[in-house]
């Protein structure tokens, strides 16, 4: 390190200001107390204080912020969803994702590099090109391209699959598709509301919801009661334990879900690339490293262990895809938890409890919605009343058979 960036960050005459302000107490009162400091529930509170004038915010986390799914994910960006519903959501986000670092003042290192998803069979190519007429009627750039695109596009790739899967028949493509630094866009928010009058707890464990004639009446955390009549839950694989204390019974269910990088590498692959048939999805990062992951561990357990099966399955699959990576080495792997819905798509807006309100259901897709997921619940929370862009995606879908079945463009496609 030069000696004079060294004096510079060591001086007392400069200070670097925080990321964000660490108050002492609690309040006895919010307004609105936000549970789980992830990226959406940071974003809820940015957009709580931007769109609508509500500051009075508590945004409580057990642990440390973005030390959650927001820490532990792939970092894919995307909206070539398979139903309107899902595609008009994701494509908001990712126009929000565009404006992040102006708006937020905080480079996310957002970099569009084209998303595959690989068809291996001509069953697959046909649901592909269901999903591109879906995309192009909603305004979304997709579309089917050939192998031979694919070659040209990622070189290295084999188009055989090492002669022990189905070849690939085509692929979607959807140009858009991008990736950003996960834990930049918890801090974005993070310090956005922070500066606009939240407060945000970390080392804060909710131990119950008290609810009082079907509303909420307030908190409790581990440092005391806090009063507020809205409640918003956004924690993702720990949705079940904060429901349970309300008794709002979900469909959810709880999967590990694993990933790992390798060391660096000089740029390569200039693309993410997706095969729902290898159970895997791959992109370099910007400092050179393959991320890389599968699909869900197959067994419902609320557990952040990772294994060596799945690295071993993994590693299988990509050197199927590109053989020319069999010296690479794996430098780092671990795994997070996903609340999965039956249809595949999230639970938001308004309960059956007053004043309680529901981010949940993301399993593996959660952080592609980051800033709609913020804007839309800050709108559905000032307003007591569901953003038009979730009414689809509501709790009361299960009991109206209502579902908005998103596997075959979410599941693997992170």
């Amino acid at each position: 390190m030069p000696h004079r960036l060294l004096k510079f960050g060591l001086s007392k005459k400069h200070p670097e200001q925080r990321m964000f302000s660490a108050p002492s107490r609690l309040r006895d009162e919010y307004d609105v107390v936000i549970i789980g400091g992830g990226g959406h529930g940071l974003a809820a509170a940015y957009y709580l204080a931007k769109d609508h004038g509500v500051t009075n915010v508590a945004v409580l986390e057990k642990g440390y912020i973005g030390g959650g799914g927001t820490g532990r994910n792939t970092a894919i960006v995307r909206s070539n969803y398979l139903t309107p519903e899902g595609v008009r959501f994701y494509q908001e986000s990712v126009e929000l994702f565009r404006d992040f670092s102006r708006e937020l003042n905080l480079n996310i290192f957002y970099s569009e590099r084209g998303h595959f998803t690989l068809a291996h069979s001509p069953a697959s190519l046909r649901t592909q090109r269901w999903r591109a007429e879906v995309n192009k009627q909603l305004g979304v750039d997709s579309r089917v391209v050939s192998p031979e695109f694919i070659k040209e596009t990622v070189p290295e790739i084999d188009l055989q699959v090492g002669g022990k899967q189905s070849p690939i028949h085509g692929a979607l493509y959807h140009p858009p598709g991008a990736i950003a630094r996960h834990d930049a866009v918890a801090w974005g928010y993070a310090r956005g509301a922070d500066q606009r009058g939240a407060e945000i707890h970390q080392q804060t464990a909710v131990t119950d919801i008290e609810i009082r004639d079907g509303a909420v009446a307030g908190v409790h955390t581990d440092r005391g009661f806090v009063k507020t009549r809205k409640v918003l839950s956004a924690v993702a694989g720990w949705t079940t334990h904060i429901t349970a204390m309300t008794g709002l019974r979900t469909p959810l269910v709880i999967h590990p879900l694993q990933a790992m990088v390798t060391e660096p590498l000089k740029p390569w692959l200039n693309a993410i690339v997706v095969s729902a048939s290898l159970h895997l999805y791959v992109s370099q990062s910007s400092r050179g490293e393959l991320v890389t992951g599968a699909s869900l561990d197959p067994y419902e357990l609320i557990s952040m262990r990772s294994t060596l099966d799945f690295v071993e399955g993994l590693s299988t699959g990509l050197l199927d895809l590109f053989p020319c990576i069999g010296d690479v080495r794996v430098m780092r792997q671990w795994a997070g938890l996903c609340d999965m819905t039956p249809d595949f798509s999230p639970i938001m807006g308004t309960t059956p409890i007053k004043g309680f309100y529901l981010d949940a259901g993301w399993g593996t897709w959660g952080f592609k919605a980051t800033p709609v997921s913020g804007k839309t619940m800050a709108s559905t929370i000032a307003a007591d009343r569901d953003d038009d862009l979730i009414t689809a995606f509501n709790i009361s879908r299960f009991e109206q058979f209502k579902l908005v079945g998103e596997k075959g463009a979410a599941s693997v496609g992170h």
